[in-house]
């Protein structure tokens, strides 16, 4: 009753931007303002440097912009300010997640290999493997969380409820992959299903990006730098040369495993066992029109 009281004391123009929908969107708009700015400076402003590509650029200039974005502004916007990317107790939940995805998805590996679908056929090298762990790996994960969990889940989730949040989310980050390589709707389907609710769960059951970013850049990391598998569709160098050869729905048909069912299977079960603790730890949240408490 106290924060209602609060709210209807501020002006009625800080009500309306502290909206959970209209806080939301001035977050993707300063979110896309920034990874603009970051494009401009990678353009214009920074040297042409031999093996560094436009893209990794982009990628260093944008990383520490967006999280400073995050940290000053975006935490500060809404009814009620949250900041998800706290350095107090980051350490236990981002090793957790980058443990865990390594492990789920060698799991994946695993079960491919032994329906003969995956098998390793030469050694790899350490060539390109720092801009690989960033382009891949570091910025997807810290970019891609801040805007998917940080800002629409967060907002979609006070002014709906976290199904809903869920829900949405899920979908868009399935779709936002329809414009890599080798896309298709089974791997955007995929996508949704295995990151998008796991990535989701992860954030409902911790309150916190630092889990659903360690799960992310891991995944990434260990499909691509690790077992030679494309990330998204996207081929890396890794430390072997391997191959996926066999039925499209258990190979991902040129994008990768994300697109099996293997992968569909085995990380969406993980997705929803965290749904199921985040559900037991009373972090359910209700649509605003019925109330903001979880449970």
């Amino acid at each position: 009753m106290n924060e209602v009281a609060i709210s209807q004391d501020r002006p009625l123009a800080r009500r309306i931007v502290d909206y959970p929908l209209v806080a939301m969107m001035a977050a993707i708009a300063l979110y896309v303002i920034v990874l603009g700015i970051a494009g401009a400076l990678a353009m214009f402003a920074l040297p042409a440097t031999p093996g560094l590509s436009f893209e990794m650029k982009v990628d260093l200039v944008a990383l520490p912009l967006v999280v400073l974005l995050y940290k000053l502004v975006i935490a500060r916007l809404g009814d009620v300010p949250r900041d998800d990317l706290r350095a107090r107790g980051a350490l236990r939940p981002l090793a957790l997640g980058l443990i865990v995805g390594l492990v789920l998805f060698s799991a994946c590996v695993a079960v491919a290999a032994l329906l003969g679908v995956y098998r390793i056929v030469g050694v790899g090298s350490l060539n390109g493997l720092l801009p690989a762990l960033v382009m891949s790996a570091i910025f997807p994960a810290i970019s891609e969380e801040i805007l998917f969990r940080g800002i629409l889940f967060r907002w979609i989730e006070e002014f709906g409820g976290s199904w809903l949040a869920l829900l949405v989310t899920s979908l868009l980050f399935g779709a936002a992959h329809l414009l890599n390589p080798h896309a298709s709707p089974v791997a955007a389907i995929g996508i949704a299903l295995e990151a998008g609710v796991m990535l989701g769960a992860a954030y409902m059951l911790t309150r916190s990006l630092w889990l659903p970013i360690g799960l992310h850049a891991a995944w990434n990391f260990t499909q691509g730098e690790i077992y030679d598998i494309p990330v998204s569709g996207r081929d890396v160098n890794a430390l072997v040369v391997a191959r996926l050869d066999g039925p499209p729905l258990l190979t991902g048909n040129g994008f990768g495993l994300e697109a099996s069912l293997i992968a569909i299977a085995v990380a969406t079960l993980f997705g929803f066992w965290l749904l199921w603790r985040a559900i037991r730890a009373g972090q359910l949240v209700q649509p605003s029109w019925l109330g903001r408490s979880a449970g």
